[in-house]
């Protein structure tokens, strides 16, 4: 049941609270919770409970529903990303009835008698009605995948080094089954046991980072290696180990070894529309291993246009030996007219050459960005898409804003929990 414009009125006026108490609230929330169903800690990251990320997310998401809950247009970008989130890690229908438990509890717990009878009814039925908006949505992506309804597991059948520090994993489903193609640019979540914590699982979001085929036999993922201390049995436990999954990956899973993997998922893509009929101009920006979601949009729009649309390929990384797909692009680049290539590096190796393994040296600062490549500003149409660091994003969105670049023109991709700061 929809709250009453009363509680609407009701729920809004608590935003001032949320916003002074929200991430108190979230942490009350996840420590009774998951102390009650200890069976949900294979649904959420370690690593995030113990930085803080997780009850941040939340106590934002909150705050948003309690700000916009009477214009809820305003929150369809983060209910779509959160809901793929969810799907890809197979969050169920009753799991929203713990959720909002918990949730309502904290508050008691957190605001006691600041949480009377009648603001707690309106958020009961508010918090009611954003669970349904989730479960529909979050029951039509699965619907889209009807086949593929839990965990599966791949086998390992190839990993090769794309640089120094990432390596590509493919990826084959071991009951031979079919597998649904996906849009350029999605990801699929990977979920690994940790032995030394009783073969709980623990899950990490990896891009897809071939171009999809109509019928795939295999999916790749690339994969970078941390620099992190593996750490204690505790230390694991407590979530102080960052980098967890993608250092298993390298260290601990070959070729013949199997993994998990979700039906892929996210709402970062170029749509089949956009890749056959576009021809606008497309500006592909990355920061290290973020051009793993992008150099399958990139191959994508290239096997699917004419070849005339103009795109820029724009990658910087820390130094030579950590760009990514470098090799693959500048071979794309020698085939296709359309396509400019622009690598920025901060260091470079005496062996290094000007033209092939970098373009810039230095550090791509918007400034230094907008010296070196030259973006379609007076194209109102052109789409840019980015994928690296969260503050390295946003940064880069409000220079494209400043250049008078429309804000849906601008998709960003990252990879952690919540959703994008504004």
């Amino acid at each position: 049941m929809a709250p009453t414009p009363r509680q609407v009125e009701i729920v809004k006026s608590t935003a001032p609270i949320i916003k002074e108490h929200g991430t108190t609230v979230t942490k009350t929330f996840y420590h009774n919770m998951l102390k009650a169903h200890p069976e949900l800690l294979n649904y959420f990251s370690l690593r995030n409970q113990q930085t803080g990320a997780q009850q941040a997310a939340l106590a934002k998401s909150v705050l948003a529903y309690a700000t916009y809950i009477d214009d809820l247009g305003k929150l369809s970008h983060a209910v779509e990303r959160i809901a793929h989130k969810h799907a890809s890690l197979y969050v169920k229908a009753e799991h929203y009835d713990v959720v909002g438990e918990h949730l309502i509890g904290a508050f008691g717990e957190v605001l006691g008698d600041g949480l009377t009878p009648e603001v707690k009814e309106a958020w009961i039925a508010a918090y009611g009605q954003l669970a349904g908006v989730f479960i529909q949505r979050e029951q039509a992506l699965y619907d889209e995948v009807s086949a593929w309804r839990d965990w599966r597991k791949f086998r390992i059948t190839a990993k090769e080094p794309e640089n120094e520090s990432v390596v590509n994993l493919y990826l084959e489903p071991v009951d031979g089954q079919g597998l649904p193609t996906y849009l350029a640019g999605q990801y699929v979540s990977l979920r690994v046991p940790i032995p030394e914590l009783d073969g709980l699982y623990q899950n990490r979001q990896f891009s897809l980072s071939e171009a999809p085929v109509e019928k795939p036999s295999r999916y790749r993922i690339s994969v970078k290696r941390e620099a992190t201390n593996r750490g204690s049995v505790e230390d694991l436990r407590q979530g102080k180990v960052s980098g967890l999954i993608s250092n298993i990956l390298h260290d601990k899973y070959h070729v013949g070894d199997e993994v998990q993997l979700s039906a892929p998922r996210g709402e970062f893509f170029v749509g089949k529309k956009d890749l056959q009929e576009s021809q606008q101009p497309l500006v592909l920006l990355s920061a290290g291993v973020g051009a793993s979601a992008l150099v399958a949009i990139l191959d994508a729009v290239l096997a699917s246009t004419s070849g005339t649309r103009p795109i820029q390929w724009v990658h910087t990384a820390r130094h030579s030996g950590n760009t990514c797909y470098t090799q693959h692009v500048r071979e794309q680049a020698a085939k296709h007219d359309n396509l400019k290539a622009t690598i920025f590096v901060k260091e470079t190796r005496p062996e290094d050459g000007i033209g092939n393994e970098y373009d810039v040296l230095g550090r791509m600062t918007t400034d230094v960005l907008a010296k070196e490549v030259e973006l379609p500003f007076d194209v109102e149409e052109a789409e840019y898409y980015a994928c690296g660091p969260e503050e390295w994003m946003v940064e880069l969105r409000s220079f494209l804003e400043s250049r008078g670049v429309k804000r849906e023109k601008v998709h960003l991709e990252l990879f952690k929990t919540g959703d994008v700061d504004q």
